[in-house]
């Protein structure tokens, strides 16, 4: 009986603990593709998007993608560096657009975001797709 109350409630512990992620981009990380309109983002859960910020830069040749994502999302004010149209997100939700720019040039971008995971942990990351 004690065996099975513990692992009940590690069970319960351990699904308590996981952190919101990116489960979906299209285009995918990594795919080559002819310029998109916007960027599809899904997440595990759903996410209060007012503490979201996801951005879409051209990523520089030889640029390290987590850096450059660590030191552009910090930024304010930055709209006409950015590929992606600027928004405000509201509400909850586990699926978003990013809208793109028009007439994006061939290269590498940059998809990043910093969100705040249900249980109160922030979560980064950021997923580099090339416009041929």
């Amino acid at each position: 009986m004690q065996k099975t109350l513990f692992l009940v409630a590690a069970l319960l512990l351990g699904s308590a603990a996981a952190h919101t992620e990116v489960t979906k981009l299209t285009p995918a990380a990594g795919s080559t593709v002819t310029a998109p309109k916007m960027i599809a983002v899904e997440l595990s859960e759903p996410v209060n998007l007012r503490f979201s910020n996801f951005k879409v830069y051209a990523l520089p040749a030889g640029m390290d993608a987590a850096k450059y994502a660590a030191s552009k999302l910090k930024l304010k004010n930055d709209a006409s560096a950015r590929a992606d149209v600027p928004q405000t997100y509201k509400g909850m939700a586990a699926k978003l657009n990013v809208a793109l720019k028009p007439d994006l040039k061939p290269g590498d971008y940059e998809l990043m975001w910093h969100l705040l995971s249900d249980d109160g942990h922030p979560v980064s990351g950021q997923a580099v797709f090339t416009i041929k």
